[in-house]
């Protein structure tokens, strides 16, 4: 009766969903730094530290349960997601004059 999804459906939505979280969240956040005088450098480094932090739970698993194939494609759709993110919202934030 239940089903599991594939692992590239899994994959792709966590993707997806800390693309647009951090994303948005680091446009978010070079607006706010633009307006309080906020280094940008300081605003792309704590992002880092956040997306570590967002891949931690899965990354932990991964390490310490040896047989735990749905974190490790859960770390691969986050860590995918937070690297696009970070790439990506400093151009979107470029282009919208807050860097």
């Amino acid at each position: 009766m239940w089903q599991v999804l594939p692992d590239e459906y899994v994959r792709a939505q966590l993707a997806v969903g800390s693309l647009v979280a951090l994303g948005v969240a680091r446009v978010v956040a070079a607006g706010m730094g633009a307006q309080r005088g906020w280094r940008i450098t300081r605003v792309t480094r704590c992002f880092i530290g956040a997306a570590a932090v967002f891949c931690l739970p899965q990354l932990l698993e991964v390490i310490f349960y040896s047989d735990s194939h749905l974190a490790f494609v859960e770390l691969q759709g986050k860590v995918i997601g937070c690297a696009v993110a970070l790439f990506c919202a400093p151009i979107v934030s470029h282009r919208l004059g807050y860097e």
